[in-house]
């Protein structure tokens, strides 16, 4: 009996963690907590996360860095950019013109449930990341503007709080940024007033969001992602 209650005390830990990978509350490459930490949330036994954590490692999910403690591997995350898709987004045009089309209904969706669903330190964490989107242009780092472009559209996906969202919205980007550099650098090589008008697109979408208005944040990650399809389909990225 005392084992089947162990065994049952194991599943629940793990279907918890299993969850927060699900997410976003543990990311990819976050520590996850200490053992004590975690025996003390789900007030279980240390070796009951103990063996938690081995299943999660067992499926490739969590990795023990000797000396540094265990952390999220990036399992979930790189599905199809470490599959053979991503050759063919290399490859094929019309590929990434089927990416893109879906990219416009995904990020379209993504925004709206944002746009209801996330709290207020999810507001508050959009809004500082569309500060740091103004700082970047107003210098002129395209570096800098490409990776919290990045980073904004990660957390607008994480205020969905719909895991699907997330882990299909990061997979997909990933490739189309690694293989048709769609991570905003291209599109900001072409001229300043590209750069200003993807800005304001980006601050149509957060604006929305932040006010609690889903029709309008997916009207504006739309015409942001139809503004993307343009420039590939011309050829100018």
């Amino acid at each position: 009996m005392r084992e089947k209650q162990t065994g049952g005390r194991v599943e629940t830990v793990l279907r918890k963690l299993e969850q927060a990978l699900l997410d976003g509350s543990l990311p990819a490459n976050a520590r996850l907590p200490a053992e004590r930490v975690l025996a003390e949330r789900y007030d279980v036994s240390r070796n009951t996360i103990r063996e938690a954590i081995q299943r999660l490692s067992a499926r490739g999910l969590v990795r023990s860095r000797p000396g540094a403690g265990v952390y999220v591997t990036d399992q979930l995350r790189t599905g199809m950019s470490s599959s053979p898709w991503g050759q063919l987004v290399a490859d094929h045009p019309a590929v990434r013109d089927d990416i893109l089309e879906f990219r416009r209904v995904l990020e379209g969706a993504t925004a709206y449930f944002a746009a209801l669903r996330a709290d207020p330190d999810e507001r508050a964490r959009i809004a500082e990341l569309m500060a740091q989107l103004e700082q970047a242009r107003a210098v002129d780092d395209k570096v800098v503007e490409a990776a919290v472009d990045a980073q904004l559209h990660e957390q607008i996906a994480l205020a969905s709080h719909n895991s699907m969202f997330l882990h299909l919205h990061t997979s997909i980007i990933s490739m189309l940024r690694e293989h048709i550099t769609l991570n905003g650098t291209g599109l900001r090589e072409i001229s300043p007033a590209t750069s200003d008008q993807l800005l304001q697109q980006h601050r149509s979408v957060c604006l929305a969001i932040c006010a609690s208005q889903p029709e309008e944040a997916r009207t504006a990650m739309q015409t942001h992602i139809d503004f993307v399809r343009v420039h590939v389909a011309q050829g100018t990225i």
